[in-house]
């Protein structure tokens, strides 16, 4: 099974935003978080650093997005901010734009309420890795039915770390709509942790974690309710259909889009006179403050010629940062 955001997510469709990257409750040795975003009170649409409101919902239309997920840190431990963004985005963009919240706390019930009023859809509950297991019977079991009764639809979202099929357990009850597991990883901001605590690398893979999927998917994967999401799906997927939806709605006339979701075009410091002497079409170029970008192939096309001495082909991505990915010289 595949939720509604999950189902948005995999079109590149979910806007991620950023509240918070405090976490109060636990040092999960297995946090992903970098250090620009771990324990800031920033906040991030995608890659763009928010500093109004006018940057979420531009970050939004830039990407066409069809919803939004809230993550932190923790968003509930900021969650007059969490709940201003949730309003701001259900006001701008109507009922139909599906949102979805990770949580590693509980919360209660007035925290349950005030996300449903201020418009989120669906809540995914991570509970602390030393508690699986043992859910039953706390604060974890009745947050559920909590959360379903302000109107909520409630779920885990776990990492892989291993099988439990206590999740199952909820599943089958109807405590729980449904059940994420992600693909243990490592990234820049845990691997020294999780090297200490016995981890590794798969062989031939920048983050999945050695071991533990093939238990999973055998405990678990067959339950209609548990969808296991791989690394792999994420960033072949999930990252570049995101991509892909951006460099659509940001292309110039003369980007190019490559499969990967990146826009390639030429640079070249050149006199912009040039252009309208060669008879450039005003569409296949650009003038900036000290370089203009044109059409990559016009420009390979124009310096084979003798028309102009040099210049680069630029490979960037499509997001508010704009990393560049690569540059090949031409002369």
């Amino acid at each position: 099974m595949i939720s509604k955001g999950c189902e948005q997510c995999a079109k590149g469709g979910k806007m991620v935003l950023f509240v918070y990257g405090y976490c109060d409750q636990r040092d999960c040795f297995y946090c992903p978080l970098g250090e620009n975003r771990k324990n800031v009170t920033d906040v991030y649409a995608n890659e763009r650093l928010v500093e109004s409101d006018e940057d979420v919902i531009t970050e939004a239309n830039r990407m066409d997005a069809l919803g939004t997920s809230i993550t932190g840190g923790e968003p509930q431990e900021a969650l007059d901010r969490t709940c201003h963004y949730l309003e701001l985005l259900k006001d701008e963009f109507g009922e139909d734009h599906h949102t979805h919240l990770y949580t590693g706390i509980t919360g209660g019930r007035e925290n349950m309420r005030r996300l449903s009023e201020a418009g989120l859809d669906e809540i995914r509950f991570h509970p602390p890795y030393e508690q699986w297991g043992d859910l039953h019977g706390t604060e974890w079991e009745e947050i559920l039915h909590i959360a379903r009764e302000e109107g909520l639809t409630p779920a885990f979202e776990i990492p892989g770390i291993r099988a439990e099929e206590e999740f199952l357990e909820f599943l089958d009850e109807g405590a729980a709509e449904f059940c994420n597991v992600n693909e243990f990883e490592m990234s820049d901001g845990n691997y020294r942790r999780m090297q200490e605590q016995g981890f590794e690398l798969k062989e031939d893979h920048m983050s999945a974690v050695e071991g533990s999927r093939e238990e999973i998917l055998e405990v678990m994967g067959d339950h209609e309710k548990v969808y296991f999401c791989t690394s792999v799906f994420k960033d072949a997927a999930q990252h570049r259909r995101r991509l892909k939806r951006m460099a659509r709605n940001i292309r110039r006339e003369f980007d190019d889009i490559t499969d990967d979701g990146t826009l390639v075009y030429g640079k070249t410091r050149a006199d912009p006179e040039e252009f309208e002497a060669l008879g450039v079409p005003e569409e296949f170029y650009t003038v900036k403050t000290n370089h203009v970008e044109v059409a990559w192939w016009l420009l390979e096309e124009m310096i084979e010629e003798g028309d102009l001495k040099d210049g680069e082909i630029v490979e960037q991505y499509p997001t508010y940062d704009g990393q560049v990915v690569e540059r090949t010289p031409l002369a």
